[in-house]
């Protein structure tokens, strides 16, 4: 009777035993217990000294620093210019002999743009190839070219506008732009400040660099801290700038179980579990709060953690670090040890509720048993 009422109970969805039988297909874990591999960290002084801010990525170790770019500056497609061609008297090809009639001994030709082919057009000099060329040697091609026509030309490029060489700075910034390259060189910094900087704290902040095809992403305060990742943009990057709230899950014997923001540069274990209201202290075992985290292999080598029993290849190292409230110190050591984005916190029941747990279940069996066969103790047949 038990069993068959249980179908009539109010529940919020499917049981576990529905699900399973009829799934199409199953596929179980290669055995019963969880077989993935983690080290596991008590939190002493030395993992406390040794820990260091570990960057998963880098823009200097993918990109390179980047030479700072030289003064020449290279003409693009899509690039504006003005040829002004100069001569040393009246008479020439392009200064009439009578040289009073005009504002100097020079003519200027309207602006152009550098077509798809990257050339240009100059009267009398023909189409000329200036992609790819700095304005020094375009300025030596044209008076070449004009030499046996006007008199001692003296040609003058100068750049209206440049597209080629632009950046793109998008995302979490106060102004959205294209900007052109200056010819002294900008770091991803100075470009972002033209943009009139980020909307968001920096340690809520990620820059993305995109390529070439290729993308890093890494935090703003990265930029800062590390001025070798500050590198030099390149005509054609795309900056990418986003928010990305840290955050840490709280779950176990504390006063509130849930999702958390950081809301500060640094948050510290200490603070983490203040944020989750403490240990319960009908609960918690204060011998036992945990710590999940996908650790930098290069941070538990620093630790001297034996990693013989991993992938070689694996970059990240499933962790649980282990505090001990319960020490005198141990609140000196969590005051120190800094949270990450994305870290779980648990904290784990003593062995007494375990045990009190167990013997309310045993209590009430014969408490429940009663309430069932009362009513029925007296009926005659």
């Amino acid at each position: 009777m038990l069993l068959c009422s249980c179908a009539s109970l109010p529940a919020s969805g499917p049981g576990k035993t529905e699900i399973v039988n009829n799934a199409a297909a199953v596929v179980p874990a290669a055995d019963s217990q969880d077989n993935l591999s983690y080290a596991l960290v008590d939190i002493s002084r030395d993992v406390v000294e040794a820990s260091v801010e570990w960057s998963e990525t880098s823009l200097a170790g993918s990109f390179g620093t980047g030479a700072k770019p030289s003064t020449e500056i290279r003409l693009g497609v899509g690039d504006v210019v003005q040829v002004t061609v100069f001569e040393s008297q009246s008479g020439g090809l392009f200064v009439p002999v009578d040289a009073g009639s005009r504002p100097g001994n020079y003519v200027t030709f309207p602006p152009q743009s550098v077509d798809h082919e990257g050339k240009i057009s100059v009267p009398y000099a023909g189409t000329i190839k200036v992609a790819g060329r700095p304005v020094a040697s375009i300025q030596r091609d044209i008076e070449g070219r004009l030499k046996n026509r006007a008199i001692e030309p003296q040609a003058v490029v100068s750049i209206v506008s440049k597209v080629a060489t632009e950046v793109s700075v998008i995302g979490d910034v106060n102004s959205s732009s294209k900007l052109p390259v200056n010819a002294a060189g900008d770091r991803l910094l100075d470009v972002i400040s033209k943009a009139g900087g980020i909307k968001y704290p920096g340690y809520e902040t990620e820059v993305t660099l995109q390529r070439r095809g290729r993308k890093v992403t890494v935090p703003f305060d990265l930029l800062v801290k590390s001025p070798n990742e500050n590198i030099y943009v390149a005509p054609g990057d795309v900056v990418y700038v986003s928010r990305n709230q840290a955050t840490f899950l709280a779950y176990g014997a504390s006063g509130r179980n849930g999702k958390f923001d950081f809301a500060a540069e640094k948050l510290t274990l200490a603070e983490a579990v203040s944020r989750a209201e403490g240990l319960l202290d009908d609960r918690a075992d204060p011998r036992s709060v945990f710590l999940y985290r996908l650790e930098d292999r290069r941070a538990l080598e620093s630790y001297g953690v034996d990693l013989s029993q991993f992938p070689a290849h694996a970059k990240r190292i499933p962790t649980i670090y282990r505090a001990n409230f319960r020490a005198a110190s141990g609140f000196f050591l969590v005051q120190n040890f800094r949270m990450k984005n994305k870290d779980v916190v648990y904290i784990s029941n003593s062995d007494a509720t375990e045990l009190f747990k167990f013997l309310d279940l045993i209590r009430s069996v014969p408490d429940t048993a009663n309430a069932f066969v009362t009513p029925y103790a007296n009926i005659t047949y």
